[in-house]
């Protein structure tokens, strides 16, 4: 059965395990369909469906173990590759190119690219080195011309201009914090807030980052908090997308377990103990505090900005209380407090929240934990989520649970996804699996023609059906590439990063389409925008 927490309340979880399975266990349950191999990769709260769940989510959780497999065999490897072409590709742009590099070799002048510094760009730079907003004097106008008390922000919602703030700052969550700043404050003319590094207490890591500015640093009209993504050679962020392992919170439904413990919300490896008191209702939770002008009394003790950067790493003696270190170094706590304090300081401010892949993910996860929270003054304050090429994170329940507070009185959650993008695919979703997306979706394709829908098409394309034209749309948008900069101009003109990535998408299209370059063209270059995303 369930944990049983506080009486009436129980609480669920399965979790794929794929260590615990060897080579064997998974051929016999992946080729002879021997469910009793498939359990061995499980672990859950009643044990009685372990079964079950193996016999109807078969292949689904094979992916899962597969995946996860060679991830785990690849992942100091395809670390290394990350570190060793992010130095390469930083060469070459802080030297002037191949032939600057040359022509530096041969006087011995060869920059070296220090990493941390404002100059030091990640990969996901290089894909796309564009960093100005597109019609930036149009949002700050409207942004300075809210009225306290009216409509606000929320009325432009869906304009372009704030659409594109959001992936902007989502593709800028990749960079370093001197880069972030810079950005931020240089070319936006926006105030840099701060830059958090936070720890994941299951990867054991500090893995999850998040930035946080304000539109101005007094008087503040708009906050925005972004969360980074998926690293492209982080095989641990890639084996969060494709985990399978879920925690169910009575009445709210169930919640990805690795986005969880992205935010700081718990451990599977102690999953009675940090789980339950993260993801308890208020009335229960030593952490909650009631309305924004009033402290966490778990967080009372951390009044500095700066403490984050003196975190300590956790101990594995942890208890099922969570004590003031873990609050300080969890991305859930952190950003509650510090939005907490801005929303006192800056008395008419709204905040959005966003962000791309894996940060989509805990963009949207924030609010939800909020709700959960009963930060009902702060949820007030909202003005909107946008994910872009987000994975799905939980069950219908968690869907309905949300729209009642993201619908009304108006949207205030839209999910872009760019034409074949594989992580929106992910969590494999078909009619036996829980999984499911909710919200606005804002579905472009590879014309960026817009479309306005509940769901993605071709919501899993993972079948055989859709090989060939995965493949021929791949081919296509390399051929695209190679006149973006004559059709649309110079601001649209991809170096041959981005085209290497697209010959990579010939053979793995779902893969190159999740890059943010396609976001940002989706954005600026939408067509046939619905009244709400006017830019006019």
């Amino acid at each position: 059965m369930g944990t049983e927490i506080d009486g009436d309340e129980r609480f669920k979880y399965l979790i794929v395990r794929p260590e615990k399975g060897g080579v064997m266990d998974l051929w016999r349950y992946m080729v002879m369909g021997d469910i009793g191999s498939g359990v061995r990769f499980l672990e859950c709260s009643e044990e009685r469906v372990m079964s079950r769940e193996a016999a109807d989510n078969r292949w689904v959780i094979i992916v899962s173990i597969l995946v996860r497999k060679v991830l785990h065999v690849f992942g100091k490897p395809l670390e290394y590759t990350g570190f060793a072409i992010d130095f390469f590709l930083n060469v070459l742009s802080e030297n002037g190119g191949f032939f600057g590099l040359f022509f530096n070799f041969i006087q011995g002048k060869v920059v070296i690219p220090q990493r941390g510094t404002d100059e030091f760009t990640s990969t996901i730079g290089q894909l796309d080195g564009r960093v100005d907003l597109y019609r930036a004097e149009k949002l700050l106008e409207h942004i300075d011309d809210s009225v306290p008390g009216e409509e606000h922000i929320k009325a432009e919602m869906g304009h372009r201009a704030l659409m594109d703030l959001c992936i902007m700052a989502s593709k800028l969550a990749y960079e370093n914090a001197k880069v972030v700043r810079n950005v931020v404050v240089n070319h936006w003319k926006m105030h840099f807030v701060d830059f958090y590094d936070c720890w994941n207490d299951f990867q054991k890591e500090n893995s999850t980052q998040v930035f946080i500015i304000c539109d101005k640093p007094k008087d503040a009209d708009l906050i925005l908090i972004s969360f980074r993504g998926t690293e492209p050679f982080d095989a641990d962020d890639w084996s969060t997308d494709f985990d399978y392992s879920w925690f169910e919170i009575p009445k709210l439904g169930k919640v990805h377990m690795g986005f969880l413990e992205a935010l700081g919300l718990g451990n599977r490896a102690k999953t009675a103990t940090t789980f339950h008191h993260h993801l308890r209702k208020t009335k229960t939770n030593p952490n909650h505090s009631s309305g924004i002008d009033s402290e966490d009394t778990a967080e009372s003790n951390a009044d500095s900005d700066k403490e984050h950067s003196a975190w300590d790493q956790s101990s594995d003696s942890e208890t099922a209380s969570v004590p003031p270190d873990m609050v300080k170094k969890s991305a859930y706590y952190t950003v509650r407090r510090k939005l907490r304090r801005l929303l006192r300081e800056h008395k008419n401010a709204e905040f959005v929240v966003t962000g791309h892949s894996l940060g989509g993910a805990l963009a949207i996860l924030f609010p939800t934990v909020l709700v959960l929270h009963e930060e009902m003054e702060m949820m007030q304050r909202l003005v909107g989520v946008y994910t872009f090429g987000q994975p799905r994170i939980g069950d219908m329940q968690l869907g309905k649970y949300m729209e009642a507070h993201l619908e009304h009185p108006y949207p205030k959650y839209f999910r872009i996804v760019y034409c074949n993008d594989l992580v929106p695919r992910l969590p494999y979703d078909d009619k036996t699996f829980l999984f499911k997306h909710f919200g606005v979706c804002l579905y472009y394709d590879s014309f960026y023609n817009e479309q306005r829908m509940d769901e993605e098409p071709d919501p899993n394309f993972f079948g055989l059906r859709y090989v060939v034209p995965l493949h021929l749309n791949a081919a296509w948008e390399l051929i695209r590439s190679l006149m973006m900069g004559y059709t649309y101009g110079a601001d649209y003109k991809e170096g041959w990063v981005s085209i290497m990535f697209r010959i990579i998408g010939l053979a793995l299209p779902g893969v190159a389409d999740h890059g943010p370059r396609d976001y940002v063209n989706s954005v600026r270059l939408g067509r046939e925008p619905h009244p709400h995303l006017s830019s006019s």
